[in-house]
């Protein structure tokens, strides 16, 4: 792995199961996470889905490419445009460091972009270290 190289796309259905099983499995229960008229009371179109949500599957996707020994060491992202329901967000990643050995390990920084129909959703970097 080097600087430069790009991790292969991963599409993610943005379904309301999804939405509202990573609001409970995070106890999130807001009420924008999982009921749609309150939703739109508070001027929202839909449901969308929470951080927390995002960021697991930001983590998802950096060890479905690094393998499941890979240990996430900081995930540091942000939320742009909301992922409704009928969606689907793309996740993109781009090594921007790599440092280490192979002895002791490599440890990697990748830029990460989950886009949907509206925009961004997420931003971000991730940084990982793979056991040697």
């Amino acid at each position: 792995m080097k600087v430069g190289d790009t991790l292969p796309p991963l599409e993610i259905p943005v379904t309301r199961t999804l939405i509202v099983a990573g609001a409970i499995a995070s106890r999130d229960y807001q009420d924008v996470h999982h009921d749609a008229a309150l939703a739109q009371e508070k001027g929202s179109p839909d449901i969308f889905m929470n951080i927390l949500t995002t960021n697991g599957l930001v983590g998802r996707y950096i060890t479905d490419h690094l393998g499941p020994r890979a240990v996430l060491r900081k995930v540091a992202i942000r939320l742009g445009a909301p992922n409704y329901p009928g969606d689907t967000m793309t996740l993109t990643g781009t090594v921007t460091a790599v440092s280490g050995t192979a002895v002791a390990g490599t440890v990697v920084e990748i830029r990460v972009v989950g886009a949907n129909g509206i925009g961004h959703h997420v931003t971000g970097t991730v940084t990982a270290e793979v056991p040697a």
